[in-house]
């Protein structure tokens, strides 16, 4: 069972944005760059590296998300009361 999460992920405001950014990912984009170009989180600087989380430590939809992918997957858009994320599972213990 997963009890704690490495995780990275870019927020912005629309769905639109967030699955044109993932389609980008998805013919190669580097993950990290779009997050310091586009991220509206201040984790976006570090190329939206959040560090390791456990259960509670994130809004519900995110660590939903984040608890049930796999390492190395990018999931997402995932709406949360701050806009939208992408998601990309960097670890899990």
């Amino acid at each position: 069972m997963v009890k704690q999460v490495s995780a990275a992920h870019i927020l912005v405001k629309t769905k639109d944005q967030a699955e044109d950014l993932k389609k980008q990912i998805s013919a190669g984009g580097n993950f990290g760059e779009l997050a310091k170009k586009y991220s509206e989180c201040p984790s976006g600087k570090k190329g939206g590296e959040l560090g390791w989380f456990g259960k509670g430590m994130m809004v519900p939809e995110f660590e939903k998300v984040a608890f049930e992918g796999k390492e190395g997957d990018v999931v997402g858009p995932v709406k949360t009361q701050f806009g939208f994320h992408l998601i990309k599972i960097l670890g899990q213990k």
